[in-house]
């Protein structure tokens, strides 16, 4: 053990902490940063790979730990940050300047809650200070505006040199585009594949995002022009995709992860809503409406990880038609510590693919 207290002795005990999800030294990630030392209080920046880090109190404790063990030492103070990676470029995919990674919220068929995922992941993201955008691609159904609370918002078209630009519209911590902001309540989309290929792209490259850590993309269900455009447009950090126990739902969702593995984008994992139903009235019951353990088993079964399972809860539903996430307007209830821990999960794996 170094006998004197020093910048050196402190990230020669620092070396063999690790960040748990990386599995590599804190100092050797250059985590560790700004160490000052005064009469024996020692103070650090410990910088994290994303402001969602679920396991933020774990590192610290560590880092006072080994710190502590050396001679004279009176306090530790640790200021914690952090710096979201990029994700890899890749040379046939063209990346949007300022956003760091994107992701694609996605599902096999429809009605499984992939949107309320989407919008309470984003949400939680930028709740724990990270940049966030969300991009509504389900073009025929442009619901996100309604769960953000921006319905009736309009965004602002303005000219670019030769091009236009849209400005996102933006509440709780997110900006987002949808096509809900240039139609109509009631206006049907009725397009086709190249019409909705060119919107799509627009809303990647035509829109003022700034910096971003993030910028969700709520896919529409199944395996279509959508999900071919945006795979291959831009490089992705990954996609996520949303089922219900539900042996149909299952069978759908497998084949859309297959596609994007099949497109060369990682699965970052699977996502079960809808596990289970808790009576408002009972909350200590739970009844597997939708059958039991489906996600685990297909997740399993196609080696990907299970981000977790979000309740069936009132609470939800009317959070969405509200314009109030769940994880805002109820964020001790069951459903929104799922989907705040399945987001904090979504941003460790996707650390872990920049930094590989």
């Amino acid at each position: 053990m170094p006998n004197c207290l020093d910048t050196s002795s402190v990230l020669e005990v620092l070396q063999p902490v690790q960040d748990p999800e990386l599995n590599k030294s804190l100092v050797d990630l250059n985590m560790i940063r700004n160490v000052a030392i005064a009469d024996g209080n020692v103070s650090f920046t410990l910088v994290l790979t994303t402001p969602a880090c679920p396991l933020r109190q774990f590192i610290v404790d560590e880092c006072e730990r080994a710190v502590k063990t050396l001679p004279d030492v009176k306090t530790v103070s640790v200021d914690v940050t952090a710096e979201t990676p990029q994700q890899k470029a890749l040379p046939d995919r063209t990346g949007i300047d300022g956003v760091k990674n994107i992701l694609a919220i996605s599902s096999g068929k429809g009605g499984v809650g992939k949107s309320t995922v989407a919008v309470n992941v984003a949400v939680a993201l930028a709740q724990a200070g990270a940049k966030v955008g969300l991009i509504d691609a389900d073009i025929y159904g442009p619901n996100a505006p309604m769960m953000l609370g921006l319905e009736g918002a309009k965004v602002t078209v303005r000219q670019s040199g030769a091009q236009e630009v849209l400005e996102p519209a933006f509440n709780h911590g997110v900006k987002l585009v949808s096509m809900g902001f240039l139609i109509d309540k009631d206006q049907p989309v009725i397009w086709r594949g190249p019409m909705l290929n060119g919107v799509i792209r627009q809303f990647l490259y035509q829109v003022q995002w700034g910096d971003l850590d993030y910028l969700i993309v709520d896919m529409p269900p199944g395996t279509g022009d959508a999900q071919l455009t945006l795979a291959q447009a831009v490089p992705m950090a990954g996609a996520v995709i949303v089922t219900t126990p539900q042996s149909v739902a299952l069978l759908d969702s497998r084949r859309g992860l297959k596609m994007f593995q099949q497109l060369g984008v990682p699965v970052l994992g699977i996502v079960e809503n809808m596990s289970y139903f808790i009576p408002p009235d009972m909350p200590d019951k739970q009844y597997d409406i939708f059958g039991s353990a489906g996600g685990e088993k297909t997740a399993n079964e196609l080696q990907v990880p299970l981000l977790g399972c979000i309740p069936l809860e009132i609470s939800l539903r009317e959070g969405g038609d509200r314009g109030i996430p769940i994880v805002l307007a109820a964020p001790e209830s069951a459903s929104a510590k799922a989907l705040t821990a399945i987001a904090e999960r979504i941003a460790g794996r996707v650390s872990v693919a920049a930094l590989a």
